[in-house]
Formats: structure tokens, C-alpha cells, sequence
């Protein structure tokens, strides 16, 4: 055989050589991403649908899903039994991880509990009333008050006796020495001020308030005997207030006023 057939032959071989390592090396790297890619997706699971579960049916279903199930909070409904889930996140349907963690939010049931008159107690005898009955302390807020012993409650929302509450749980507004720098405010009932002096109180303690919203009060006409005129009627008036009067704000709290055109 020639010289050239030779190295001809030689050539061919190395090529055959050359695309089998090739073709190895193409399996070896699709057999990778198939390897990855269920291992991506064989740990992916579909958040399953708890609302009205009640949370130890839920527990069971996310754990045999390998998720993690926290209730964050828990408020009263009259619609969705106590122990049941009211909202969950993320939604029924979403595709995360294992392990990932579901937040869910628990029924309480309707309102049964009285709220009780904390205002004038003690800031820790209001604790200990609150918890008898069933409530929590939610935040509270400090504020220089003269008129009373520091550490005594002088305002409270939800107001004692509320009803239809969302949580169970009531912010407390304590007094604190006249040097003390204040973290909160009670909101003061505004309705009736004229427009102008309400901003003014507000601004003086560094309240911001939004534009106002004037409104129309409809007037009865007399002998019709139609419900009364509605207070107060006059012209730059405050009509309607959020937050509501008792409630705490701060520096953060933009209110919103309702007022007579």
C-alpha cells in the first residue's frame, strides 16, 4: 500500500474518531440538561387551593407537598367558620419550590368578645383585661400627657364596646412626662370644625391631610317627614374623618376629610 492510501486511511480514521467523541460528548451533554432539567422541575410544586381548609387539613396537604404552612394573622368573619383559612399567599396555582413557605391567614369566627374600657387603667392592668377577654395588645404609641399619671391609658381603638372589629387586638395610647417626646397622637373628633381650623390642629402637631373631599348633605324639606337634617350642614364643615376619632396617628398618617359644600 502506498504512502498516500496510508495517511488517506489514517486521516479517515481519526475523523470517524473525531465525531464519535463528538457524538459521546452530545449525549453526555443532553443527558445533562434532561438530568437538570427534571431535577429543576421535579422540585417545583403547584401551591394547592386552602381557602375554607380548615389549618390542620391545610398542614397536612402542604407538608405531604414538602411546603412549610405559617398562619400570619387571624381575623373574625362572619362568613368562614373559626379555624378555617380566610386567605392564603401565594394564590392556588402558583408554581414555587419545595420548601417554600405559604402564609395563610385563620378565621376567627364572629365577634363574640366585648372590647373592654381600658381608658384611665393602668397601661399593664389594660394588658391583663384585654387578655381576659380574649384580646391581644396591638401597638402603642407614648404621648406627653399632664392630665394624667404616666403610664395610664388615655385613649384606645378599637373604642370599648366596638363591634364588628377585624382583629383581635386594641392599640393603646399611654401617657408619658411633659418631656418626653411624643411617638404618637389621639385623633381628635373634628366633626363640625371648619375645614380650615381642622388642617390647622393638625398641621400644628405635623399631621398632613389630604384634599379635602367636599360633598352635598341633602335637606329635608319641612313637614315632609323625612328623617332630620343630617349634622352638620354648614358650608366648610367637617363631615366625615379617617382615621376615626380615638384612633392613633403619627407624622405617617395622612387623613382624609370629608366636608360640607
Amino acid at each position: 500500500m502506498s504512502p498516500a492510501a496510508i495517511t488517506s486511511r489514517s486521516i479517515k480514521n481519526l475523523l470517524q474518531v473525531a465525531l464519535l467523541l463528538l457524538l459521546l460528548l452530545a449525549i453526555a451533554l443532553m443527558s445533562a440538561i434532561v438530568t437538570m432539567h427534571f431535577a429543576i422541575h421535579g422540585a417545583e410544586v403547584q401551591v394547592p387551593e386552602l381557602k375554607g381548609m380548615t389549618v390542620a387539613d391545610a398542614r397536612s396537604v402542604t407538608a405531604g407537598l414538602g411546603l412549610n404552612l405559617d398562619v400570619d394573622n387571624r381575623y373574625y368573619s362572619g362568613d368562614v367558620a373559626a379555624g378555617h383559612i380566610l386567605s392564603q399567599s401565594p394564590e392556588a396555582g402558583t408554581v414555587v419550590r419545595r420548601e417554600w413557605r405559604i402564609r395563610v391567614s385563620e378565621s376567627l369566627g364572629p365577634q363574640k368578645v366585648d372590647v373592654p374600657n381600658t381608658v384611665g387603667a393602668n397601661d399593664r392592668v389594660a394588658a391583663l383585661e384585654l387578655r381576659r377577654a380574649g384580646l391581644e395588645v396591638g401597638a402603642i404609641a407614648h404621648l406627653p400627657y399632664a392630665a394624667a399619671p404616666e403610664g395610664t391609658v388615655i385613649a384606645q381603638d378599637p373604642p370599648a364596646h366596638a363591634q364588628g372589629i377585624e382583629q383581635p387586638t386594641v392599640n393603646l395610647l399611654i401617657a408619658v412626662p411633659d418631656d418626653e417626646t411624643p411617638d404618637g397622637y389621639v385623633m381628635p373628633d373634628l366633626a363640625g370644625w371648619p375645614i380650615v381650623s381642622a388642617q390647622a390642629a393638625l398641621a400644628k402637631v405635623g399631621i398632613k391631610t389630604e384634599p379635602p373631599i367636599y360633598v352635598d348633605v341633602p335637606i329635608a324639606p319641612v313637614g315632609s317627614g323625612n328623617a332630620p337634617l343630617k349634622l352638620p350642614a354648614k358650608p366648610g364643615s367637617v363631615l366625615a374623618q379617617s382615621p376615626l376619632a380615638g384612633s392613633r396617628v403619627d407624622q405617617n398618617t395622612m387623613v382624609k376629610l370629608t366636608v360640607v359644600k
